[in-house]
């Protein structure tokens, strides 16, 4: 039976000559890009190359004697200094609690959070920072959107679009959902090329749609789907559409206004922020719309003993003391990514020329190539072409061993 392995943790060889050693190791840097205001790339050294000591983590050497590589950053990103530094300084310098003091601490400590938040706003573009949501991750914001606008939305004999190849913390808040609504559930299968058959989703929708819930880039299959089309689509039937993200956001501009997406949701700890905060963009209106999700905390304007009243939002939607810390770390790294420039990071990952004067070759297809090369390889997903382009992620499977077994001997690989 076939199964895929994991992003692997640490990845020192696939192929023992020299030369894809140091191109592995050259992707898996990338995958952890950073940067500091000094950085300057040079046509000599990658990208990669000149952002790696900005990791400290990456600086030590495992299993007694061998320089860590890390291929893990579609599950985890490593963080870079900067975001460190401000976690220490906030708890050092200005720990406090938000929105509820008026003290020199809380002040701060309020201005700094909402300074983050504008700071997400201006990174996806939106028009607004009230439209910018904190949560615990991508999977909270998911489930937000399922309970609040999906409870209030969705009836019997709705329909909600997904494809085969979404997380499954897109598929469970919906399936939750459905049963409490009758709303059915319907999915996209994938094509010949191992992507989601967008034919087929334009046959799909219709008036009884109310949903459509897809990826921007499958962690699983690194398909990139073309978002503002399916959005139009989307729109024309009177759907609303729910975008994650959490794949796209750190290797490429996403622009909510130009996506014109419903809903969008990220996770901080897949670029380059810290655990424990992600982030919801909805659309003012829909927002505003929205009942609570959770009680208490700052999501109240006032609170009697036989009712209550909700702030607008984003408040309405953070109940509780939220990731102050967090959010601040969140904001470090946006600022981190924005320094470098997330078209020189996507230009890094994707070239867009590649002649004889410029032989580089994408990280995404270096990688996916290298693999196919490699005997009893089975790579998921579709294969890069002039037309169409993977995102640097490879899931993979060896042919008559387990995934575990090869994931435990290429992590524990002698050089």
């Amino acid at each position: 039976m076939e199964a895929v392995v994991p992003k692997l943790a640490s990845f020192n060889l696939l192929n023992p000559k020299s030369k894809s050693k140091s191109a592995i190791r050259r992707f898996s840097s990338a995958l952890c890009v950073s940067s500091s205001p000094s950085v300057t790339s040079t046509d000599s050294v990658s990208l990669g190359h000149i952002t790696r000591p900005d990791f400290p983590i990456l600086h030590q050497e495992v299993y007694g004697s061998k320089k860590l590589v890390y291929l893990d950053n579609a599950a985890t990103s490593q963080k870079p200094i900067a975001v460190l530094k401000a976690l220490q300084n906030y708890y050092e310098a200005y720990n406090s609690n938000v929105h509820r003091g008026i003290h020199f601490l809380s002040a701060k400590a309020t201005d700094e959070y909402e300074l983050a938040r504008k700071k997400v706003a201006a990174f996806i573009n939106a028009s607004d920072s009230g439209e910018i949501v904190f949560t615990k991750n991508a999977t909270e914001a998911i489930n937000l959107v399922a309970y609040s606008w999906g409870l209030s939305n969705l009836k019997s004999g709705d329909e909600v679009i997904l494809t085969v190849a979404e997380h499954h913390s897109a598929i469970v808040p919906w399936q939750l959902v459905a049963q409490k609504t009758g709303a059915n559930l319907k999915f996209l299968n994938l094509n010949d090329d191992e992507s989601p058959d967008l034919d087929k989703l334009k046959e799909m929708l219709s008036r009884k749609t109310k949903l459509v819930v897809i990826h921007h880039i499958s962690n699983m299959l690194a398909s990139i789907l073309p978002i503002e089309e399916i959005v139009h689509w989307s729109h024309d039937v009177g759907a609303k559409v729910l975008v994650d993200a959490c794949q796209s956001v750190p290797h490429m501009v996403v622009d909510v206004q130009g996506l014109d997406a419903d809903f969008l949701v990220a996770s901080s700890h897949k670029m380059c922020g810290p655990t424990g905060i992600g982030f919801l963009f909805g659309k003012s209106d829909l927002l505003s719309a929205m009942p609570p999700f959770l009680g208490g905390g700052e999501m109240i304007s006032d609170v009697f003993l036989d009712h209550s009243t909700f702030a607008d939002p984003p408040s309405r939607f953070e109940a509780g003391t939220p990731a102050i810390g967090e959010a601040i770390g969140l904001g470090a790294a946006i600022d981190y990514l924005s320094t470098i420039g997330m078209q020189k990071i996507h230009a890094y990952e994707f070239p867009k020329v590649s002649t004889r004067s410029n032989p580089k070759m994408e990280l995404a297809k270096y990688l996916y190539e290298n693999l196919l090369s490699i005997p009893n390889i089975r790579i998921y997903g579709p294969k890069p072409s002039e037309h169409v382009q993977r995102a640097a992620l490879c899931s993979f499977n060896v042919e008559n061993i387990h995934p575990t077994d090869i994931a435990t001997l290429l992590d524990q690989q002698v050089p």
